[in-house]
């Protein structure tokens, strides 16, 4: 079992900057990561992965060159750093784990085990 707990989120300016963590405990060795996002009457989003050893990341199209996810191992923790926001990216964002000794990154929510509570990020015009 893995719990997940981020934090970081809040409200900023457009242009602004965040940073998300999501601290990770329990069975945590060999597990791939994600960051997704959800808007209000909208569809969870990918938005990036990382697999075991943080050496392979995947980010979607539309937070490419903004956003950077990145993970310390022995902290177990996630990061999510956000630069150049835009009110597009207004959304709770979660952070999902699953297991994979691989060097595999997962794109897809469905392919996840793990979820945490979400933190909310608004971003204002």
């Amino acid at each position: 079992q893995v719990q997940l707990v981020e934090s970081g989120g809040g409200l900023v300016q457009a242009g602004g900057s965040l940073t998300l963590s999501c601290i990770a405990s329990g069975r945590t060795f060999n597990y791939a990561m994600g960051w997704f996002r959800q808007a209000p009457g909208k569809e969870r989003e990918f938005v990036a992965s990382i697999n075991w050893s943080g050496a392979i990341t995947r980010h979607a199209d539309s937070v490419k060159g903004r956003f950077t996810i990145s993970r310390d191992n022995a902290k177990k923790t996630l990061y999510l750093q956000m630069n150049s926001l835009k009110p597009e990216d207004t959304a709770g964002y979660y952070c999902a784990a699953r297991g994979s000794s691989m060097g595999y990154v997962y794109l897809r929510g469905v392919e996840y085990e793990y979820w945490g509570q979400g933190t909310q990020v608004t971003v204002s015009s």
